[in-house]
């Protein structure tokens, strides 16, 4: 049974673990662990990077540096995915030490800026979870999808409401103890993110909703699940049929 190891809240964190769950993706993945890589060596504390390979069938495996651990699964589940990353992660830590880890996650298709790390822990003296924003990448839609898609994100901020209002599995960071505290990502194909964050928040964890650092996500068209980010993008398209 995990119970949280209470901390000071001025009690940084030691040692961060970020996922990348890929599901042949060798097109977009060299810049997302390029820049996962970039971000890591910014940081002030170490970072370790599991590429969870799920299901590959193309040459995602030899994109991974040797720098960085690889997990094989067969599970086709973005969460299943990435539930197996931050397991394996954590066989490297003691239950205490867990306390002072700090996982991130992001996707294959995204890319992440340099401070993420670095912004990331400057809220984890104050917050249990830190929630951020995406950016697209824009080049796959036309200019209406994306001015559509750009009023709704701002609108779903919901003013008064204190915070931005979004969940991204792409731009998400919380304390390793609170991650297994609640039983981590289910093997959700979709909105493993949000189940995640409705339990940790049922359980008492502070919760950080911030704009910067935002991560660039792609707004490919060939997506992985209906029911995911870039289908949601495609929707959106579908509502604009004459700009497709």
């Amino acid at each position: 049974m995990w119970s949280r190891v209470e901390v000071a809240e001025s009690v940084r964190p030691s040692a961060v673990v970020v996922v990348v769950p890929v599901h042949n993706e060798q097109h977009l993945l060299r810049r997302c662990l390029a820049s996962v890589e970039v971000a890591a060596s910014n940081s002030d504390v170490p970072v370790r990077v599991v590429v969870v390979l799920d299901a590959c069938t193309d040459g995602s495996a030899r994109l991974v540096p040797a720098s960085m651990d690889i997990v094989e699964v067969g599970a086709r589940s973005v969460g299943a995915a990435r539930a197996a990353g931050f397991a394996y992660a954590a066989t490297h830590f003691t239950v205490p030490e867990l306390a002072r880890v700090w996982y991130s996650s992001t996707d294959a298709d995204s890319v992440v800026p340099p401070d993420w790390f670095s912004g990331q822990l400057v809220h984890a003296s104050a917050a249990d979870v830190v929630l951020g924003t995406v950016a697209v990448g824009w080049g796959e839609h036309p200019a209406p999808v994306r001015a559509e898609f750009e009023r709704r994100y701002l609108r779903h901020g919901c003013p008064g409401r204190g915070h931005h209002g979004h969940i991204h599995g792409a731009n998400l960071g919380l304390r390793a103890d609170w991650y297994h505290r609640v039983g981590g990502f289910a093997p959700l194909a979709v909105h493993e993110d949000v189940d995640l964050v409705t339990r940790l928040q049922a359980a008492g964890a502070r919760v950080a909703w911030v704009d910067r650092p935002a991560v660039t996500t792609s707004d490919r068209r060939d997506n992985r699940v209906p029911g995911g980010f870039g289908g949601y993008l495609t929707a959106l398209a579908g509502d604009h049929p004459e700009s497709a």
